[in-house]
């Protein structure tokens, strides 16, 4: 009886814990999505506009916005909501000289914001300001240089680049005019351009270079191109050309960045480098890949769910107690220098870091299919 009962206790434990991370609904206290999104979304509605050159709100302040709309509309936070769209009507009277222009993949991607709103809302206004973000990404401006031409003779923006963070940059705005709208053009022409970088920029090992000419896996880069490929698939028709390329890169890209998640569940600035500094923002946009590819069956909940639940609380062990994410890398260009990455500098609250977070927090949220 006393082995019996003693072998019983050794495995209930062990047991629960691996249920516990298999099925990414259970979390201690203080860890859970509906706290962590409250703490982070409320902090957002006093914060200072993120000002590029004070001129225009910045990609990083766009999609922490979007993260707390998210996070506001899933759990029915009403006065959160009101929050959110008073501090985004001042951006259509008193602060309207902030929006920013149409001529940069940095900047259209602002229109995923205004969708966001209209799909909560229903204001046809927000959807008039935001559309017209999406539909110049595929419009040459007058005068366009030689390769602005080039790329769009071929279908793709012209604002193309090669970087990895446009995989997120277009693929956002695109898919969010596609959810709008119901007109295909646009998620189409976003897969087809995804497939292009995915052609260009993935390594055999499922990873990313930041560009043809940087040739590292920089975290943050990655976790933009995890997160783009993660946010196109969820809406992508099952019958489009494009998606079993996309799912296969993506696939790739998940296992691979499972072998190099690190012991206490997080991943590096540079992510095949063990002896560089473990880095927030990156880490958040995998999870968020590896969270909303369990729930859509595209991974193995066995296998990929213990991932995404080790991570998510190495995650939450980087907020402090004023509700800001520590350990951030700043903005970062391209360069063909690694010692460049290594020393990037750190901040703490930087909205980089604040707003993958948020993402994480509605795919937790959101029912499995």
């Amino acid at each position: 009886m006393f082995k019996r009962l003693f072998s019983i206790f050794l495995f209930f434990p062990f047991h629960f814990l691996f249920a516990q991370k298999n099925n990414l609904t259970d979390f201690p206290k203080g860890s859970t999505p509906e706290e962590v999104g409250k703490r982070l979304a409320y902090h957002f509605v006093d914060r200072k506009h993120a000002l590029h050159a004070g001129k225009w709100i910045g990609y990083p302040e766009t999609f922490y916005w979007n993260g707390a709309l998210r996070y506001a509309a899933i759990t029915q936070d009403k006065e959160l909501l009101t929050l959110l769209q008073n501090r985004f009507e001042r951006l259509c009277s008193t602060e309207a000289k902030l929006l920013p222009p149409k001529n940069h993949v940095d900047f259209n991607m602002f229109g995923s914001l205004p969708l966001e709103l209209y799909q909560i809302t229903k204001e046809q206004r927000y959807r008039d300001l935001g559309i017209p973000y999406a539909d110049t990404q595929w419009i040459l401006p007058d005068n366009p240089r030689l390769r602005e031409k080039g790329w769009a003779d071929k279908g793709y923006t012209w604002q193309t680049r090669l970087w990895i963070d446009d995989m997120y940059m277009i693929t956002i705005v695109q898919t969010q005019a596609y959810k709008v709208t119901g007109d295909r053009k646009y998620i189409d022409r976003a897969a087809n351009e995804m497939v292009m970088y995915l052609d260009s920029l993935q390594r055999p090992n499922g990873l990313f270079y930041h560009a043809p000419d940087a040739p590292f896996y920089w975290g943050r880069g990655n976790g933009w191109m995890a997160a783009g490929m993660a946010e196109l698939l969820r809406h992508l028709p099952k019958d489009n050309k494009d998606r079993p390329r996309i799912m296969q890169g993506y696939q790739t890209m998940m296992k691979s960045l499972k072998e190099f998640q690190t012991p206490a569940g997080m991943w590096n600035q540079l992510i095949d480098e063990p002896d560089f500094w473990t880095e927030t923002s990156g880490s958040a946009m995998f999870t968020y890949a590896f969270i909303t590819g369990v729930k859509h069956g595209w991974l193995n909940k066995k296998e990929y769910a213990p991932v995404a639940h080790k991570a998510w609380m190495a995650l939450v062990s980087y907020i402090n107690d004023k509700d800001d994410v520590r350990e951030v890398c700043i903005g970062t260009n391209k360069n063909k220098d690694k010692q460049y990455y290594y020393d990037r500098p750190r901040h703490t609250g930087d909205f980089h870091g604040q707003a993958p977070y948020l993402w994480c927090v509605s795919a937790l949220l959101e029912k499995a299919d």
